[in-house]
């Protein structure tokens, strides 16, 4: 495994969540914690932020919830020009919402935007927007002292609202290697769980139709309707994700980890992992090699 941060952050057994706001200095190196995090960065164009194995410059503004604990991320210098950027980090128990709170009809747009978020969302700009005067408002707040059952309701606002905004995810839920996909179908998980464990074969729609009892048009539209995938945008997802774990884990040559993530030519494979990472896998091995890792 590579070696990376364990953060100990200040939240203790007893509050529902800190909040913390500087001018971001990028010396704190990529990390992990148990603790789940929404983080607001403004005056960013040009950072890099990394979670998981997603490496991505972000623009003006950013904001990110991981909703997963000890996924590595961090945010880093990079092309930023600017002297004074703005961070507001908000750590919270992942039990802030508990699982009958979730269930209720009432919370199921923030429920499926934590499940969005086992591996990291990333919000829009227009998103973004509408919770910008709310996040600043929490953090004057309770650095005033502001610290009762108020802020914790200004925080639910605050997640209710970016649940019914704009979304992305980052990090290959393949990239850490527990299969975590819910989509509310047994038919779709039934899928998934046969690329999980085929996904190092020759494998294609056919058998994945056949295994569910569908046709592979009745399957591709159903996919597409369920998760906004076709069976091979899944497949090759997965691939990546995979791949991604083996180019940082292990000295594996590219040839070699292309051939046992199931790709069936180097070519292939350097094409599709650039159109899912927007870098080559030579590239994005040497950048996570030369980013700060510490036990």
């Amino acid at each position: 495994m590579r070696d990376i941060y364990r953060e100990i952050t200040t939240l203790s057994d007893k509050d529902y969540f800190m909040i913390y706001s500087r001018i971001k200095n990028f010396t704190f190196p990529l990390h992990i914690h148990p603790e789940y995090e929404l983080n607001f960065i403004e005056n960013g164009t040009g950072v890099q932020r990394v979670v998981g194995d997603s490496v991505e410059n972000i623009e003006e503004l950013e904001l990110t919830l991981i909703a997963k604990s000890n996924i590595e991320h961090g945010w880093f210098r990079n092309e930023c020009k600017s002297k004074k950027v703005r961070e507001i980090t908000i750590q919270f128990h992942p039990d802030l919402f508990n699982s009958q709170l979730l269930q209720k009809n009432q919370f199921h747009t923030v429920n499926e935007m934590f499940g969005k978020a086992v591996n990291g969302i990333t919000f829009s700009n227009d998103t973004i927007l509408t919770v910008k005067d709310k996040l600043y408002s929490l953090t004057d707040a309770t650095q005033n002292g502001y610290q009762n059952g108020y802020a914790v309701l200004k925080l639910f606002e605050i997640f209710y609202d970016l649940s019914l905004g704009s979304m992305r995810e980052l990090s290959s839920r393949s990239f850490h290697g527990d299969g975590d996909y819910d989509f509310n179908s047994r038919r779709i998980k039934d899928v998934y769980d046969y690329i999980l464990k085929n996904y190092n074969r020759d494998i294609g729609l056919t058998d994945a139709a056949q295994l569910v009892g569908m046709t592979e048009n009745a399957l591709t539209r159903f996919l597409k309707q369920k998760t906004g995938r076709n069976f091979i945008d899944a497949l090759n997802e997965i691939r990546i994700g995979y791949a991604s774990r083996m180019l940082l884990d292990t000295t594996h040559s590219i040839a070699e980890v292309c051939y046992e993530c199931g790709f069936n030519n180097i070519s292939n494979f350097n094409r599709i992992f650039k159109s899912k990472k927007n870098t080559t896998p030579t590239d994005f091995r040497k950048t996570y090699r030369n980013m700060k890792r510490f036990f």
